[in-house]
């Protein structure tokens, strides 16, 4: 297929365009309402893509062709790029993979493109919590989407079911991200700390309810209703 408007000078971004699906294109446009290039193109057919580049590139490789992706704006693109970076254990897992993804954050506009890039920021975190440091910055963000990374990059350590004392720590840092980030009203941060809460609360309900009895009321009452939906269900 001819894609006119894109300058197609990257391989990968030829061969994500080589599947390109129009009538899909302005469905998607419809959808996540946000003006850039859309492809039309379904996840597993980026999945495809991207395993076949994964075990042709070295790390530092993946880091250049993901920030190229990235630097195309093109929706399809971008999940490749974080889709690319998306992997438990990096060899080597310099500061690079890490520094381009913190970097992507002030891009986000849209909650698809934002939680595929912070799935790929979880798995860098769970490898070196110390990066947690950046997050704490990501709250005082006057960008919407960045402050709501700091929690969707961090939901790991709401699934853990034998957390160690540095893992409770953690949690407990988090939650009082969450706490000063309760008076932002704004839809996507209160579903944010609803998200954490109600993950949390499979496995810390005790954690979770002590984070209501002194916030909740400072939440608005959707997120507090999503924060206890599990336990009410067990």
């Amino acid at each position: 297929m001819s894609t006119p408007e894109l300058e197609l000078n990257i391989p990968e971004l030829e061969q994500l365009a080589a599947n390109a699906n129009p009538a899909s294109a302005l469905e998607m446009r419809k959808y996540h309402k946000v003006e850039r290039p859309y492809l039309g193109l379904r996840n597993p057919d980026i999945d495809a893509l991207v395993t076949e580049w994964r075990g042709a590139l070295d790390v530092p490789a993946r880091v250049v062709l993901a920030d190229a992706l990235w630097q195309s704006n093109i929706h399809e693109a971008r999940v490749a790029a974080a889709k690319l970076l998306t992997q438990a254990r990096l060899r080597p897992d310099d500061e690079a993979a890490w520094q381009l993804i913190a970097s992507w954050t002030p891009d986000f506009d849209s909650w698809a493109i934002a939680d595929h890039a912070c799935i790929a920021a979880q798995k860098r975190l769970v490898a070196d919590p110390s990066r947690l440091d950046t997050l704490e910055g990501w709250i005082s963000s006057d960008h919407l989407w960045t402050r709501r990374a700091a929690l969707v990059a961090t939901l790991p350590w709401t699934k853990m079911a034998h957390p160690k004392a540095a893992d409770l720590a953690i949690r407990d840092r988090i939650l009082g991200w969450c706490a000063t980030l309760a008076p932002d009203h704004r839809w996507f941060i209160q579903k944010a700390i609803g998200w954490w809460l109600r993950d949390l609360s499979k496995h810390d309900p005790e954690r979770t309810l002590a984070f209501l009895e002194a916030q909740g009321d400072t939440l608005k009452p959707f997120a507090a209703k999503e924060a206890t939906r599990l336990m009410k269900a067990s």
